[in-house]
């Protein structure tokens, strides 16, 4: 005897099903065409460029859970339901083959265990709803916000399974079904349910079987009207997510005449993908609670402003893409939505402001939602078009466009640091095979040039041929590019390019993680073609090579700090790790760090703002480099540097030393 199983058992008048899954497909067909309305509002940009990398960021994304599997509880509790449901998907479309198609696939040994597995994965999923049960009503964490939305949700999902499952056991006890040791829960579903009569039975099993139908094809009608739609929207936003470096913001063409904005202030200015992120959005809270804007109690938080956006593009978007907002309720929301303005009115200036752009949202979001565009996007608008920044902004704007540097010293003491060290400036000399990039940090800032000895130092230890730009270098724009001011950055990065292309420079050196990702990833669409590498991982291909040799590495007691634009930008955190071990240093790591290092607070331009507003976020992070109990914090960043020295002046008794890698490899020279 073959193993297999009737596939309609006890059922007639099945045909009704494929009516009922029509039905349930136009209503799920007009939610989504709405959805699509909303998104098209938005700006037209390629997202369908590489297609093999966007199907395997789907399967690394999507099944293979990666970022949803970096927290625990969490990740389990998604994945048992995921991963229940897939199975359950695959049953369903092996028994629809058979059943529509003909083809006897549904028997044998595949039969016993597809049945197995379908039993098990079933199982999964019953733990998983009641895990997400547990955790958002008892343990109630506080980057959830319940909503009925939520419960429905898990109620209907539960229903399916266990529905699913009283079936099988009905069918089980009526049947005697000698195979039913593949199907373990039904089985025992079956024992529970075998001392009915068989015609009970059988009126309970058609009863369950067309209401089992009915929450799954509900199900499907449900999904563009729920937070379930991200079961659509999300593998479908990592498929669309963006491509390019992750240190690389989107370029405003100052040329095009047809441009009649800069910048974000309604929401016709975003781009469709921006606008499609907000229902990919499912309100995990995991970039609420990685922002140290928001654990330092600024007004921002990247969940809050997503779904604000979604809000938004729902009621006043019904008017600009020709759907109706209908009568009563609807119609008051949608009003009230045309005379709010996006900027300054839905996203505060104190939010937008508020963002250190340390990636932090983007890099734990597990739908690849990307938040950083839109903020700048925002600043780009108040900046270009409206003038409104924080006042000291201001300075910082014309110290750049004087003299090229933030901190506005004349740009002809950009090289005074090098005096008496023996460095080549290219003008003098221009026969280097590396050109180090010291940034504005390291020629006019005083903690920082001690820095740019230490690297001139390992420099020529190691044999290197560089040298300097001097007076020729610039300030990279990082700063002024994100806190908005795209033209001037434009025409700083130019100037940047021209000069160092003018020397045929194939390689540069940086000092700064903020230098090493815009002359990196930004500059290359601006006509860059050099290669460019941050100064630890230089100064590890340095050691590696033999070419640098440390003679008396000591025993130090070090924490190291993650910059952002190091790490979660340009994904280097091994290169800085391994430098420290190679001059005796062992490592005490902070709770927060690798892709969820803690922000020192002065990206994004913070490092040239007033912070007012909630506590400081150098003072957390201090807080946290101070409580692993090591003497000495490391730094690959000036930034950081500053803001972490800044931090230790109220632990000044513990005798902390904050340094720079590239001081502690030179001290072992």
């Amino acid at each position: 005897m073959t193993a297999s199983r009737e596939i309609y058992w006890n059922i007639h008048g099945h045909s009704l099903m494929y009516l009922l899954f029509i039905v349930a497909l136009v209503i799920f067909g007009y939610g989504f065409y709405g959805k699509y309305k909303l998104w098209r509002i938005g700006l037209p940009e390629k997202r369908t460029d590489d297609i093999p990398t966007r199907i395997y960021n789907v399967l690394y994304h999507t099944f293979a859970h990666r970022r949803i599997f970096r927290e625990g509880y969490p990740g389990s509790m998604h994945g048992f339901i995921f991963y229940g449901f897939v199975i359950f998907v695959i049953g369903t479309a092996v028994v629809a083959i058979q059943a529509d198609l003909g083809l006897q696939i549904f028997h044998g040994n595949f039969y016993l265990w597809l049945s197995l597995l379908m039993d098990l994965g079933g199982l999964a999923a019953i733990i998983g709803i009641l895990m997400a049960y547990y955790r958002r009503y008892v343990l109630k964490p506080e980057r959830l916000d319940n909503q009925r939305d939520d419960a429905y949700s898990l109620h209907l999902l539960l229903l399916i399974v266990v529905t699913g499952f009283i079936i099988e056991g009905l069918r089980i006890a009526a049947t005697q079904d000698p195979w039913a040791a593949w199907s373990p829960v039904g089985m025992v579903v079956g024992s529970i349910l075998g001392g009915l009569s068989p015609e009970t039975i059988k009126g309970i099993h058609k009863v369950f079987w067309w209401g089992h139908l009915l929450l799954a094809f509900g199900f499907i009608a449900y999904l563009p009207y729920a937070k379930l739609f991200h079961i659509i929207t999300t593998p479908l936003n990592q498929f669309f997510s963006s491509l390019k470096p992750a240190g690389a913001l989107q370029t405003i063409n100052f040329e095009d005449e047809d441009l009649e904005h800069y910048g974000i202030s309604e929401l016709e200015h975003f781009t469709w993908k921006q606008l499609f992120d907000t229902d990919a959005c499912t309100r995990c809270g995991r970039c609420q609670d990685n922002c140290p804007a928001y654990l330092t109690e600024k007004p921002l938080s990247p969940k809050q402003m997503t779904q604000d956006l979604k809000a938004y593009l729902a009621s006043r978007g019904t008017a600009a893409s020709g759907v109706s907002a209908g009568e009563g309720e609807a119609a008051e929301v949608a009003a009230a939505a045309e005379q709010q303005p996006l900027v300054g009115g839905l996203f505060s200036e104190d939010t937008i402001w508020s963002c250190t752009t340390c990636r932090s949202c983007q890099e734990q979001c597990p739908a690849m939602i990307e938040h950083i565009d839109k903020t700048i996007g925002m600043r780009r608008y108040l900046v270009l078009e409206e003038s409104k920044f924080p006042s000291e902004v201001q300075t910082t704007f014309r110290n750049v466009e004087n003299n090229g540097n933030p901190w506005g010293v004349g740009f002809a003491d950009r090289a005074k640091w090098a005096e008496g060290l023996g460095v080549k400036i290219l003008s003098e000399d221009g026969d280097v095979d590396i050109l180090y990039w010291p940034g504005c940090a390291g020629a006019f800032d005083d903690r920082n040039k001690k820095v740019a000895t230490a690297v001139v130092k390992v420099l020529q230890a190691a044999g290197v041929n560089f040298g300097i730009l001097g007076t020729e270098e610039k300030c990279c724009g990082d700063s002024i590019r994100r806190i908005g001011n795209e033209y001037l950055f434009q025409m700083t990065a130019e100037e940047n390019i021209e000069t160092i292309k003018s020397y045929g420079i194939k390689k540069v050196v940086t000092q700064c993680p903020h230098c090493y990702n815009t002359l990196k990833n930004e500059y290359p669409e601006f006509g860059a073609d050099f290669e460019v590498v941050h100064h630890t991982q230089f100064i590890q291909e340095l050691i590696d090579t033999g070419k640098l040799y440390i003679e008396k590495p000591e025993a130090l007691d070090v924490t190291y700090h993650d910059s952002c634009y190091l790490g979660r930008y340009n994904n280097e955190y091994r290169a800085p790790r391994n430098v420290l071990q190679r001059i005796g240093a062992s490592i005490r790591e902070m709770e927060r760090n690798l892709e969820k290092s803690f922000c020192c607070g002065a990206g994004g331009g913070r490092m040239w703002m007033e912070e007012t507003l909630g506590t400081r976020i150098n003072e957390e992070r201090t807080k946290q480099a101070v409580a692993t109990g090591a003497s000495t914090v490391v730094t690959n960043c000036p930034f950081c540097l500053t803001m972490i020295e800044d931090g230790l002046k109220e632990y000044e008794e513990k005798g902390i030393k904050a340094y720079d890698i590239a001081e502690l490899v030179a001290k072992t020279l």
